[in-house]
């Protein structure tokens, strides 16, 4: 039966790999990142966990041998950090182009220089153009439970998934979390059974050259198959729901009816937004929250339902595309242009290289939103300066 552990987000993970009873594990240290590893190359040695774990010098070369490990037809797993992860980009290319559902533990932390451990998202969304399914958890209990999807979800398109958590807030702090029992998840989540795979008894090429007659095809394949993901993450959330008793779905639209200004948030910033819309509503203002937990593919029917009959959006990211603004803010602008009803937006960067996000901020960054007309692409809440003031719009 299950039971309930205090975790940290970091073995949360590592339990979500091991309901998910994978085989192959490779991974490189990296802070924020290691105890992921760290437990699980336990579990093998202890052989709690029946799985192959191997040690590599590098990042690269972690995901280059679960990239062989899928190849050969059994669950894989890898996780990282930041330069850990840039440094798997190529490989993430390889992973996606040859179909691998292979699921990366990703700790969001902030890119150097200067050298930092805390948290902020621009490390996993700088690999959205890659064609890795990218999911951004809230707490530590979707952590494990989004792991154990994730692998249903990426065995049915063929596409790699990222787990992504933020480094301290919920990889280093514990909660309690309901580890499921491992007959009902073998259940919800059989054997990986490919179709294709390396077999010496049944020689076959993989990988090799192709011209352009018919590459496009198979970007086309790959495209199709993140479109047809949007449908799988909410058939297997459903299911999930029925075994478990918890779902999640592409977003979550929380106390939306009726409100005129939505703020839009991923990952660990949503938990404090939360409270300061309860506080808000419980005031009389009409403020309301979505949130978005898959990035790719991003689900942009979801978002623009979610704020429909909204007079002002807010979105709140914490991670910038340099001379541009917040990535997040960009997708959501995106997903409602062209659309028939025009809605005023405002961005906002905030908590880079870790910055405390405080409910202050976020109350602050609401109030600017009510008083002012002019939409703004790009606001900084919380940078110092000498004025002092939480919000700046240069």
């Amino acid at each position: 039966m299950a039971t309930v552990e205090l975790l940290m987000g970091n073995h949360a993970l590592s339990y979500g790999v091991k309901l998910a009873r994978v085989k192959v594990i490779a991974a490189y240290p990296i802070t924020p990142q290691t105890e992921v590893v760290e437990l699980l190359a336990d579990m093998c040695a202890t052989g709690e966990l029946d799985a192959t774990f191997i040690k590599v010098e590098s990042e690269h070369s972690a995901l280059a041998a679960v990239v062989g490990a899928s190849a050969a037809g059994v669950r894989a797993f890898t996780a990282t950090s930041a330069q850990g992860l840039a440094y798997m980009h190529e490989v993430i290319h390889w992973a996606v182009g040859a179909r691998l559902p292979i699921v990366l533990g990703n700790i969001n932390r902030a890119m150097a220089p200067p050298w930092s451990i805390w948290t902020e998202q621009n490390d996993s969304l700088a690999q959205r153009d890659t064609g890795i399914m990218q999911f951004y958890a809230e707490s530590n209990q979707e952590v494990l439970d989004t792991v154990i999807q994730a692998y249903k979800v990426s065995e049915k398109v063929l596409l790699p998934s990222m787990i992504v958590l933020a480094a301290f807030v919920l990889s280093h702090t514990s909660e309690p979390v309901e580890i499921p029992d491992q007959e009902l998840v073998d259940k919800f989540l059989p054997p990986y059974q490919p179709k294709y795979y390396l077999d010496p008894d049944n020689p076959a090429a993989f990988g090799g050259l192709t011209g352009p007659d018919w590459y496009f095809e198979l970007r086309y394949q790959i495209q199709k198959a993140m479109e047809d993901a949007k449908h799988v993450i909410k058939e297997v959330d459903d299911e999930f729901y029925q075994y478990f008793g918890r779902r999640y779905g592409l977003i979550e639209e929380y106390k939306t009816e009726g409100t005129d200004l939505r703020v839009v948030t991923a990952g660990d910033i949503t938990g404090t937004t939360r409270v300061i819309v309860d506080e808000l509503q419980e005031k009389g203002y009409p403020v309301g929250l979505v949130k978005i937990r898959v990035f790719r593919p991003f689900p942009a029917e979801d978002v623009v339902n979610a704020l429909k009959g909204a007079k002002k959006v807010l979105v709140l990211d914490r991670n910038i595309s340099f001379g541009h603004s917040g990535i997040f803010f960009q997708e959501v602008k995106s997903a409602l242009y062209n659309r028939a009803e025009y809605i005023p937006m405002w961005g906002f960067v905030t908590g880079l290289g870790g910055r405390d996000v405080t409910p202050e901020m976020i109350e602050a960054a609401i109030r600017y939103v009510m008083e002012h007309d002019e939409p703004r692409d790009l606001l900084w809440l919380g940078v110092k300066k000498r004025d002092r003031k939480l919000i700046h719009e240069e």
